[in-house]
Parts: structure tokens; sequence; C-alpha cells
């Protein structure tokens, strides 16, 4: 019993890590206004999946065979990779960081649970739902911390619409991510396989809008911070998160991200955040404890199992 409890908090650990990796994305892409939303996501998601796959390049030869059996997910799932990033930042760009962040993970876990309840036919328990019902309203809280301030930007229907498309497919890939290791294809190649194939398909955007990253030393670090931290160590975490939890479990985790991005846009932004807004952030906490954290047992329930287990 104790190996898979640990596994389990070790997936939820690095569920975390990858989470606050990508908080930092809104506050860093802000640093270069300049830049198109697309190139930062083409930059991001595209280069960070060439680089992970480039650094698991002997693990995807090493499952080849397994790899060429499921080509039909990978091919999806490269696909939900790439429309991903474009859909996420150019969210945050219309609608602003926070309600573009909130949005767009805040969808994902509903959408997550939703592929497995369909296509695995896995019961959705009364427990993720709590949690999740916690965590939204606690985005629902941020979103309004915003209007509370008069920061709705003039196209926020467009983003939010943006966003609802990010979190389905961040679900999506996710979901993809966990088949592809359930039927015995290593994380590293997995992950490096479905992003790898992403970024490819991510290049020729990168071509057409990125031409203002290199245009001066801030917006080549601002893409540069992209792809190494969030988008790479961040999805290799995310990878060894999947390993050991379901993808639903997992994407709720990421409900984190907005907490850091919210409380980065306070620190380094500047914005000030309203009672609602810190409220909202407590409300994602008590999520996270909620889903994460194993429940006690009930006196009846340790009576009954003294009763049947034999003594020794």
């Amino acid at each position: 019993m104790s190996v898979p409890s640990l596994g389990q908090g070790m997936g939820v650990i690095y569920c975390l890590l990858a989470a606050i990796a990508w908080g930092t994305t809104g506050t860093v892409a802000s640093l270069a206004p300049e830049v198109p939303a697309p190139a930062i996501g083409a930059a991001a998601m595209g280069l960070g999946g060439l680089l992970q796959a480039a650094i698991a390049w002997r693990a995807i030869r090493d499952a080849r065979e397994g790899l060429g059996r499921t080509w039909g997910l990978l091919v999806v799932g490269a696909i939900a990779v790439a429309i991903y990033p474009l859909a996420f930042y150019s969210s945050m760009r219309l609608a602003g960081v926070t309600i573009g962040t909130v949005i767009s993970i805040g969808s994902a876990p509903l959408v997550s649970a939703l592929l497995e309840n369909r296509l695995e036919r896995r019961p959705l328990s009364l427990r993720w739902a709590i949690g999740a019902a916690i965590g939204i309203a606690g985005m629902i809280l941020l979103s309004r911390a915003d209007a509370d301030h008069g920061a709705i930007a003039p196209d926020a229907p467009l983003g939010v619409g943006l966003g609802l498309v990010a979190g389905g497919t961040y679900a999506l890939y996710s979901w993809i991510a966990g088949q592809l290791m359930q039927r015995r294809i290593p994380a590293m190649a997995a992950m490096g396989a479905t992003f790898g194939l992403g970024g490819l398909l991510l290049m020729p955007v990168l071509a057409a809008t990125g031409g203002p990253l290199l245009d001066g030393p801030r917006n080549f670090a601002v893409g540069a911070y992209m792809v190494i931290v969030p988008m790479f160590l961040g999805y290799i975490a995310f990878g060894r998160g999947l390993e050991r939890i379901a993808s639903s479990l997992a994407t709720t985790i990421t409900l984190f991200e907005p907490v850091v991005a919210a409380l980065l846009a306070v620190l380094i932004v500047g914005e000030r955040l309203p009672v609602t807004g810190w409220l909202g952030v407590a409300l994602i906490l008590a999520c996270l404890l909620w889903i994460t954290l194993p429940l006690p047992r009930l006196p009846a329930e340790r009576r009954l199992r003294r009763a049947i287990v034999p003594r020794r």
C-alpha cells in the first residue's frame, strides 16, 4: 500500500512543479508586448517540443514499434499540442493574463474527466467533482477580480472562446499522453514524440510570425525563457506526473497555475489584487488540498478493517 501512495504523492509534486513553471508564462510574455501572441506560442511550444524530442531521441527510437502501433493517437496529440499554445497566448493577449489563464486551465479538468468518462468508462467520483467545483469557483472569483478593477479587455469574448479551445486541447493531449503510457510506452518517449511532432507543426507559424523575437535582447530572452523553463522543464515534470496519476487529477492540480499567475501579477507587474481575488486564490489552494490529501478513515471503517484483517 505504501508504494502506490508514495508514487501518487510524487505525481502530485511533479504536476505542481509544472504548474508553477507554467504560471510564469503570462508575466514573462507581457515583457515583450510587441511580439505577436502566435509567435510566442509557436516559439515556446514549438522549440520546446523539439528540444524534448531531442533529449528523448533514444527513448523514442527504442519505443518506435509501440509508437507505430499508436500512430493515430500520436497524430491527434501532436495536433492538439500545436493548437494549444496559439489559442492560449492569444487568449491572454485578448482577454488579459488572469482571464486567459483561468479559462484555459479551468476548463481543462472538466474536459479531461469527460474524456475519461466517455472513452474509458471511468466513473466521475464525488470527491473530484467537489474539488473541481471549489477550484472553478476560485477561478471565477479571480476573473471577477479583474472585472472589479475595470481590466476587462474589449476583445474579452473572443479571448474567452480561445481560452476554451486551449483548455480542450490541453486536456486532449494530456489524456493521449496518459494513454500512450498505459500502452507501455515510456513517459519520455510518449512526451518526446508527441511534443516533437507538435513542434514540427508549429515551425511554419514561427517562421511567419517570429521575426520580432530577434528584435533586441529582451524579446530574445523572453523567447528563450519560454522554451527552456515552462515548455521544456515544465512538461518534463508534467510527463513524470502523468506516469503516476490519472490525467483528470493531473489537470485539476494544475489549477495552481492561475494562482501563480495572479501572485506574479501582484509582485512583479504591480497589479493590485482585491479581496475577491485573494479568496479565489484560497479556494484554488483548498481544491488542491481536497483532491490530493488522503481522507482519514472513519472509526467504523477502522473497526471493520481490524475485524477483516487476520491477526498475526
